[in-house]
């Protein structure tokens, strides 16, 4: 696997419902009638506690995002060896200052048919954290890590034609993450009725062996359950035409095997993410047993040391983000929509691949990823045996590593968009013998149960795992920033290419400029903000284009995941040492899902089908009138001119000179007059071919809304982000404009939550009222369980208010 791993992957997920997929299959999804509590309640777990007085919520549930933000909560003396420092120091806002610590209880009751021959499988996508599961007062069993997937037959412990009662206990230890976990059954928990002759749970693994452009050889392995086993497949293209099919009984031990060729298939990838579904069917002699539907992609996976990472024979980068798993402002409660409009805004940058930082993903995220093209790198861990944090993974590993990546493979291994495994991140047994030795077990069980993608691990100690060979041993080389020794650990690691696992770490905050403008590392400002010319950046970090550079000019850099696609809740760097600042400042876009400045640049080298051009900063500067202003543009076009209230300010055109000059286009002289700055963007030509303009705007006078869907499902589920900006008289908008402003929800909806942006604010995101941050808000609007119509009626002192319409169906 060192110098050349051929990854040949036909891959599949599951897509159940509250259906029955056969008469003897059913999926129940446990989403409502949960009583909640927070706190170790004696005897919560017995079936005949009264839980009337507790809180009814709904799963999946983050009981913490509620707040407050308390800079006690998470306020730690330490030093922080990833961030290079040697003092220990006080630290707030670390996991983002809210009370996810503790013990919290859920109960719920239910009724369901189990005949004799039946059995009923308790599963859950996630619980934060080391959950004890009990049914009718009785300990099911449990798990300790919070973002893995795992489940229990409760068949045995079920009252027949009798409610059965369900309780979870939930604890997060302090000190026990680096970031806002969340906390509570923040995933979803199903359970499934099925014969006791059927197929095992995350049974079904796929591969495509051989694909030319004519046939791809499917094969399939089922592990079932049951004696005298047949199994049937039928695939399903798109549009529902089956075009193959096949059936098998020969067995070995509890795997069956079929081979299915399938003829001229449509290969998935970014560009076309083409899904067919497989109708599986077991049968026990001629009596049907068990039915799976199942959706997967053909697509062909290469890492070579000549070509780098080839997609279907494509040579292809990865234009990567990291990700953590909170959604801003409802923090880290699964939700379909508020994933999907992520990766519609990532889609609109260029990106093509998705890290999981630093935990397994959602199934949730990789259904989309699948359905809208992301290739994705699925992380494990953030910590072995040694130590980041005092109560963090190291407590667990020697018992549980294997048994997590093994859930975790299983349960996600059959996702096209996979194309590659982290077994961890900067973890510190990156020093010394003993940590060679666990990457290496690691990473064989990794090839154990999925052969066909190779492994990495985020590496930012490089000079260590030079000397120690943990470096050479892993399929791909992950460095974690360092690029001042890419070339030297490409001569010294053998497997011929690089993957930039983590890039950039720039911090910004949308909408703010600081003077002068110059590059500059842990540059700290009293009003706890970091500066929109995208030249700040930590110690241990760098600004995009030193990243850039290296994903340009060399061949064997495989592609880069940039540090972050969205700021996230917690590490407040550069401001831990500061209160208040409870998120980062890492994000492409703000904890709001909006773009900031250095979206534009990175969408300008990454999104190839549409142009880009863009200026910054704002250009309402009172008090300023005089000084230098240096104007940046941010384009896919090589050359612009710029005018200053129709006088021209020169024409400049992207060169190498410097590493700026190479991707930017820079006006460093410029003086501030209030009024208008355009650009002129030319094309290869010479010719005018795009012009955007940016004016001094008067006071704030009128509100505008811009819902991201005007449409959404009567689900109780789906969500319609709405972007709340402010324009003067003129239209124009307000980009200094704090006001605070009031929402209302009225009809068949609910108001769920907003956010600004803002690192600093401490105002709660699920309140009906928010200060505006730099001119902007989002305001999620969350609908109902029928369909009708909803209305959002924003409001704030001295403005112009309005609505918006959205309908349910």
């Amino acid at each position: 696997m060192r110098q050349k791993v051929i990854l040949t992957l036909l891959l599949v997920f599951s897509i159940f419902s509250h259906s029955s997929y056969s008469q003897d299959r059913t999926v129940i999804n446990f989403t409502d009638g949960w009583k909640f509590q927070k706190g170790d309640v004696e005897n919560a777990y017995e079936a005949n506690f009264n839980d009337t007085k507790w809180q009814s919520v709904s799963v999946p549930h983050d009981w913490a995002i509620y707040g407050p933000f308390d800079k006690e909560v998470d306020k730690q003396t330490v030093a922080i060896t990833q961030n290079n420092e040697k003092v220990a120091s006080e630290k707030t806002g670390r996991t983002g200052a809210l009370p996810f610590i503790g013990v919290g209880w859920y109960r719920k009751t239910f009724s369901v048919d189990v005949n004799n021959n039946q059995k009923a499988i308790l599963t859950f996508d996630g619980a934060m954290s080391n959950s004890k599961v009990y049914v009718n007062g009785e300990l099911v069993g449990g798990w300790p890590f919070g973002y893995n997937y795992f489940y229990f037959d409760i068949t045995d412990y079920l009252k027949k034609g009798e409610t059965n009662t369900l309780a979870v206990r939930l604890e997060n230890f302090p000190f026990s993450s680096r970031w806002y976990p969340g906390a509570g059954l923040y995933r979803k928990v199903q359970l499934i009725v099925k014969d006791e002759t059927s197929f095992q749970h995350w049974g079904h693994f796929i591969t495509t062996p051989y694909i030319t452009g004519g046939l791809a050889k499917v094969n399939i392995k089922s592990k079932v359950n049951g004696e005298n086993i047949t199994v049937e497949t039928i695939i399903k293209d798109a549009e529902g035409n089956q075009v193959a099919s096949g059936k098998t009984d020969a067995r070995f031990g509890d795997e069956l095997e079929q081979n299915i060729p399938v003829k001229k298939p449509h290969l998935w990838s970014p560009e076309n993410p083409y899904l067919y579904t497989a109708e599986m069917n077991l049968y026990e002699g001629d009596q049907l047993k068990d039915t799976e539907t199942i959706r997967f992609g053909i697509r062909k996976i290469e890492y070579s040391r000549e070509k780098g990472f080839l997609l279907n024979d494509v040579p292809t980068k990865f234009k990567g983000v990291c990700l953590h798993h909170d959604l801003g402002p409802i923090g880290t409660a699964i939700n379909k929509a508020a994933l999907r409009r992520q990766l519609i805004i990532l889609k609109d940058l260029g990106c093509n691949a998705i890290r999981s930082s630093h935990n397994m993903p959602s199934i949730e995220q990789l259904e989309l990823c699948d359905e809208m093209g992301f290739l994705f790198l699925a992380e494990s861990f953030d910590e072995w045996k040694k130590p980041k944090v005092k109560n963090g993974y190291n407590l667990y590993f020697d018992e549980w590593a294997e048994k997590d990546v093994v859930n975790l493979i299983h349960a996600t291994r059959n996702h096209p968009c996979i194309v590659m495994w982290s077994s961890g991140n900067e973890v510190p047994d990156q020093w010394g013998s003993d940590g060679v030795k666990r990457a290496k077990w690691l990473q064989d069980i990794f090839h154990r149960e999925d052969p066909t993608r190779p492994v990495t691990v985020g590496m930012d100690q490089v000079k260590a795992v030079m000397e120690s060979g943990f470096g050479a041993i892993m399929d791909i080389p992950g460095l974690n920033y360092r690029v001042h020794l890419y070339d030297e650990a490409y001569k010294r690691f053998p497997q011929g290419f690089i993957l930039g696992s983590e890039t950039a770490s720039t911090v910004s905050s949308r909408g703010v400029y600081k003077f002068p403008v110059e590059k500059a590392s842990d540059k700290q400002y009293d009003d706890y903000q970091s500066s929109s010319y995208d030249l700040e950046y930590c110690n241990w970090s760098n600004i995009p284009e030193d990243d850039f550079v290296l994903q340009d000019d060399k061949d064997w850099v495989l592609g880069e995941f940039v540090w972050t696609g969205f700021d996230y809740l917690g590490e407040p760097t550069p401001y831990d040492n500061y209160w208040p600042s409870r998120s980062s400042y890492f994000g492409i876009c703000d904890l709001a899902g909006l773009p900031k400045d250095r979206y534009y640049l990175y969408r300008s080298r990454w999104n190839t089908k549409e142009t880009t051009l863009h200026i910054l900063p704002h250009w309402n500067w009172e008090g300023r009138e005089g000084k230098t202003t240096p104007v940046f543009v941010y384009t896919s076009y090589d050359s612009a001119e710029l005018f200053v209230n129709g006088k021209s300010q020169g024409v400049r055109t992207k060169n190498d000179s410097t590493k700026l000059d190479r991707y930017r286009l820079m006006w460093m002289d410029v003086k501030y007059e209030p009024g208008t700055i355009k650009v002129v963007a030319f094309d290869k030509n010479g010719n005018v071919a795009e012009t955007q303009e940016v004016k001094t705007a008067g006071k704030p006078y009128q509100l505008i809304l811009n819902a991201d869907s005007e449409v959404i499902n009567a689900n109780g589920e789906d969500l319609s982000y709405v972007t709340v900006s402010v324009i003067d008289k003129d239209g124009n908008p307000c980009p200094l404009a704090q006001n605070q402003l009031k929402f209302k929800v009225s009809g068949d909806a609910t108001y769920r939550a907003a956010c600004n942006g803002d690192a600093t604010s401490l105002e709660m995101f699920h309140q009906p009222t928010m200060k505006l941050f730099n001119g902007k808000l989002v305001v999620l609007v969350q609908s109902g369980n029928k369909a009708g119509n909803a209305k959002l009626t924003v409001s704030g002192k001295g403005l112009k208010s309005a609505s918006t319409q959205i309908e349910i169906k």
